[in-house]
């Protein structure tokens, strides 16, 4: 079994670092990475944009046999997956 990836999201997660989170993730899901772990340790805002590369980032994983958990999700970070309901797409870690 693979190694799963830890990427820590900024404590900002909108369109600017969405876009470079997007380019990563690509380049490791090309290069034959699928295990994900999100470390939301430093994040205390996450936009659509936001949501919306992470969504983008799990369908593709998931496609290629993968998965991504997130992790330490901030009680605000959190009622943002919880309103749109991601919180039961995704396994989420304390």
């Amino acid at each position: 079994m693979q190694q799963e990836k830890v990427i820590r999201i900024p404590p900002t997660f909108s369109i600017e670092e969405a876009s470079l989170f997007r380019e990563s993730m690509r380049g490791y899901v090309s290069n034959g990475t699928t295990q994900f772990l999100l470390d939301f340790s430093d994040c205390r805002f996450i936009d659509s944009t936001g949501l919306g590369v992470i969504v983008s980032a799990y369908k593709k994983c998931v496609e290629a046999g993968g998965k991504i958990r997130l992790q330490a999700l901030a009680p605000n970070v959190m009622k943002v997956f919880q309103l749109t309901r991601l919180n039961n797409v995704f396994e989420i870690l304390p």
